[in-house]
């Protein structure tokens, strides 16, 4: 029996994030390259700029001019807009000389969940949405020195992101994909399906 499509708010979910290996000695690497951030995030990010720029340090500008790059068509975002992050002494605009993130200590701050300010795909990441599917970021992990170079044997990229996915789909949303898991690890046990990573 062939393995069913999921889609979850209109979402399409890749088998593949329950069976590639992931682990990561994080050290804020995959933070260097900057983000794209919806349309709506971005306007989001400016509407609060007065409560970031006194948290940024002085390898960040707080100069507005100096953050985002010009947005651009992109399907993938809510909007249909993309707006890159840009990079400031090589990391992100946001991303302190300490390796943390402005906006999640923000968030932090004020008492309010760590990701109520973040960008969904910084707080997706090693996973991504890509042509309206949820997968894995393969190009990113690849060029990223530290990112799943000892992957743990016993533990999946979607193992390794529930707390992510839960925040993302919301409970519900999360239960199909704890659902589908299980669907897709039977069809691999049978055999119907391969196991491991993409590589």
């Amino acid at each position: 029996m062939s393995l069913r499509e999921l889609y979850i708010k209109g979402i399409k979910i890749d088998p593949n994030i329950f069976t590639f290996r992931f682990g990561c000695r994080c050290n804020g690497e995959c933070c260097h390259y900057g983000v794209y951030t919806d349309l709506k995030e971005y306007e989001h990010i400016l509407e609060i700029k007065d409560k970031i720029i006194p948290l940024m340090d002085e390898s960040q500008s707080k100069n507005l001019s100096d953050w985002f790059e010009p947005a651009e068509e992109d399907d993938d975002f809510e909007s249909g807009v993309a707006v890159g992050t840009e990079i400031i002494n090589n990391k992100c605009a946001f991303l302190d000389k300490n390796g943390l993130c402005v906006l999640q200590r923000l968030a932090l701050l004020e008492g309010e969940h760590k990701w109520k300010h973040k960008p969904i795909y910084c707080v997706l990441f090693p996973l991504t949405i890509y042509q309206n599917t949820l997968t894995i970021d393969d190009e990113h992990i690849d060029r990223l020195s530290y990112c799943n170079k000892y992957p743990v044997s016993d533990t999946s990229i979607f193992e390794a992101c529930k707390e992510e996915l839960e925040f993302f789909f919301g409970k519900e949303g999360f239960d199909e994909l704890l659902n589908y898991q299980q669907e897709v690890l039977s069809q691999v046990h049978n055999g119907v399906l391969n196991n491991g990573n993409k590589k």
